[in-house]
C-alpha cells in the first residue's frame, strides 16, 4: 500500500529546504554557490544512484563554479556550474 504525504507535511518539506536560500537571499554569490553545490550533489547522485554524496570540503577548489563531490565507496567527482548555480558538467575523477 503506498503512503501519500500529506499537504502540511509536503509545505514543511519545502519550507525547510528553502530555509537555507533565504539565509543567503541578499548575497548573489553566496545564493549562486549554495544552488552550485545543491545541483552538483543531485546531478552525481543521479548519475551514479549513490545515497549519501556529499561536497568535498577538504580537498581545496581555486576556480569558481567547480565543486567536488564524494560518493561514498566510490571515486570523487568534478562537477562544474554555470553562475547561476546549475550542474552543466560532471565528470568522474580517476587516479592513476
Amino acid at each position: 500500500m503506498q503512503k501519500i504525504l500529506s499537504p502540511a507535511i509536503c509545505l514543511t518539506l519545502f519550507g525547510l529546504a528553502a530555509c537555507d536560500e533565504i539565509a543567503v537571499a541578499d548575497d548573489p554569490a553566496a545564493l549562486a554557490d549554495l544552488r552550485g553545490q545543491k545541483s552538483c550533489l543531485a546531478a552525481v547522485g543521479q548519475q551514479t544512484g549513490a545515497a549519501g554524496v556529499a561536497i568535498n570540503t577538504t580537498r581545496p577548489v581555486v576556480e569558481l563554479y567547480r565543486y567536488v563531490v564524494n560518493v561514498p565507496g566510490g571515486a570523487s567527482w568534478s562537477c562544474i556550474t554555470d553562475p547561476s548555480g546549475k550542474a552543466i558538467e560532471i565528470a568522474e575523477q580517476r587516479s592513476g
